[in-house]
């Protein structure tokens, strides 16, 4: 019997899924529904190679054009769903048109969080930075600028700050935490990348909140108002405070969420036959409950909710890997470092490269490393081995790392 899977969403998880599925299976009709009026794109390049004009937006296209077609895979742009129907297995579009499913998949993703127009957070030139549109708008917008606000020391504004400096605007970034990075990163890591940024001349302000943006008669930004009365000149905001799940149709459809569609270790949710991946999926990892914002985890999970739908299965354990690329800096990360007790700096091979190794107990957790490769594959191998170094072994700087594997 022909099954029918509906994926609610055009992003990496998706397509990740999408492909997988075909390649598993060549009779399975899959259909693609996303709201934008693009084929589905890579993001992260949008707000640092595109931003600085080395690449199109054409150029970013996860697929081919043709791969759609050749893959017998149906991909409907501009199509906004607003319902979806568990009892009835089928999914409202906003043109009334109604989709029927046997699995459905949401990869949803997730959206910036905004600040609220009560303190400003709707003036112009006030942006957040996540989709084409955005990437597109920001563009347009920081012509003729030259005082940027970044609000938000996580990677996100570090990135943006890297990126609008190259570009020659004076940056000021201001974080609420006591010290940037503070939420995904021990202070040996933040120490790091603010010598980085500081010494590319931005202001980086650690300690303080925004308090309100001000504009003028034409509601364009002005300046901004810390919460201990001190005022930035500002004609361009990038807001970058984290993001929520994209989890409201799966809220209507009663589906059990939490900041996330929650899923089980094969992807599965509340619902039968009813899966999700990406940022919006919400699972168990090493004793954390938690979202995966990353590319890395869009494509691995989208793959694992594939096998399980093919009736191939098994439990979504992975050992997460992230990048960032700031200046001529590229930060490698492997594990994930909650709850870490220990951390400790290496020195690398090569002139300023260190690694952050991070432990819970004598337990190795997780790896930071700064042009440091050597440093990050030996750490994301032992991660994957489930094993963990000894402590003095990493705190020892002429001990060869690659005898850990």
């Amino acid at each position: 019997m022909l099954q029918r899977i509906l994926i609610i969403g055009a992003g990496q998880a998706a397509i990740s899924c999408a492909a997988k599925l075909r390649e598993i299976n060549s009779e399975f009709d899959i259909t693609v529904v996303g709201e934008e009026p693009s084929l589905p794109y890579q993001r992260p390049p949008l707000s640092k190679k595109h931003m600085l004009g080395e690449c199109t937006l054409e150029s970013l296209e996860l697929k081919a054009r043709d791969w759609y077609a050749t893959s017998h895979i149906k991909c409907l742009t501009h199509s906004e769903v607003v319902k979806v129907d568990p009892k009835n297995k089928c999914i409202y579009l906003q043109t009334n048109e109604t989709l029927n499913y046997d699995k459905l998949v949401f990869a949803t993703g997730s959206s910036p969080r905004l600040l609220p127009p009560s303190i400003g957070g709707n003036l112009k030139n006030v942006h957040v930075l996540r989709s084409q549109k955005d990437a597109i708008t920001l563009k347009t917008a920081s012509e003729n600028k030259s005082n940027l606000l970044i609000v938000g020391g996580g990677y996100i504004g570090l990135e943006a700050a890297a990126v609008f400096t190259k570009m020659g605007m004076s940056v000021t970034l201001v974080e609420a935490s006591e010290r940037i990075l503070q939420r995904v990163a021990s202070e040996k890591t933040s120490n790091y990348f603010r010598t980085l940024h500081e010494n590319h001349g931005v202001n980086i302000i650690e300690g303080k909140s925004l308090k309100q943006f001000h504009g003028n008669t034409k509601d364009e930004l002005t300046s901004a108002q810390l919460d201990d009365g001190s005022t930035i000149e500002a004609d361009l905001a990038i807001v970058g405070i984290g993001a929520i799940a994209n989890d409201q149709l799966a809220q209507q459809a009663q589906l059990v969420c939490s900041n996330g569609i929650e899923v089980n270790d094969f992807g599965q949710t509340s619902m039968d036959d009813i899966y999700a991946c990406g940022d919006c999926a919400k699972f168990h990892l090493n004793g954390n409950h938690m979202r995966l914002e990353s590319v890395q985890n869009a494509i691995d999970q989208g793959e694992h909710v594939a096998l399980e739908i093919s009736g191939q299965g098994k439990p979504y354990k992975p050992v997460p890997w992230f990048w960032s690329d700031q200046y001529a800096v590229k930060l490698q990360i492997a594990g994930i470092n909650i709850g870490h007790t220990n951390s400790i700096v290496r020195t690398g091979k090569r002139e300023g490269s260190i690694s952050v190794w991070y432990f819970k107990g004598d337990k190795f957790i997780a790896v930071d490393a700064m042009n440091d490769p050597q440093a990050y594959m030996v750490g994301k191998k032992i991660l994957e081995a489930g094993n963990s170094p000894k402590v003095e072994h990493i705190r020892d700087s002429d001990f060869n790392i690659r005898e850990l594997i």
